[in-house]
């Protein structure tokens, strides 16, 4: 028996974001697929996301003083994260942070064709920062 209820059979996407390996530009940026993400970093079409978080290595930053914002995507812009300054939370320190769908019906998720991890940096261009955004869905 599963730990929460209807969480069996759940499956995983995961993305990663590296400053030095994705640059920073203002625009969207699909994640690059984890090494340990059978799916490639994808999100089959009619697939539920229940719950994630993001996982901050090292701290965003932006230019024109840490004034850039990062919204992360699945489905739709800034579900899974709304858009937040880099110099505040989630990004101004390092470790997990939950993301928006918060393992309840109200809150979940529903693609509408295959997906891809993103986020949308806006307003001013990243500087450096390192983070991982893993979501669950059935």
């Amino acid at each position: 028996m599963p730990l929460i209820e209807g969480t069996r059979g759940l499956k995983s996407a995961q993305g990663e974001y590296d400053f030095a390996v994705d640059g920073g530009a203002v625009g969207t940026i699909t994640l690059r697929s984890a090494p340990s993400d059978s799916n490639g970093g994808e999100i089959p079409a009619g697939a539920i996301i229940l719950g994630g978080y993001i996982e901050v290595d090292t701290l965003v930053t932006s230019a024109s003083g840490n004034t850039g914002t990062i919204a992360v995507n699945s489905e739709g812009a800034a579900d899974l994260q709304a858009a937040a300054i880099t110099s505040g939370a989630p990004w101004s320190t390092t470790g997990r942070k939950n993301v928006t769908p918060a393992w309840t019906g109200a809150t979940s998720i529903k693609t509408t064709a295959r997906r891809s991890l993103a986020i949308t940096v806006a307003v001013a261009a990243l500087t450096a920062g390192k983070f991982r955004v893993v979501v669950f869905y059935k």
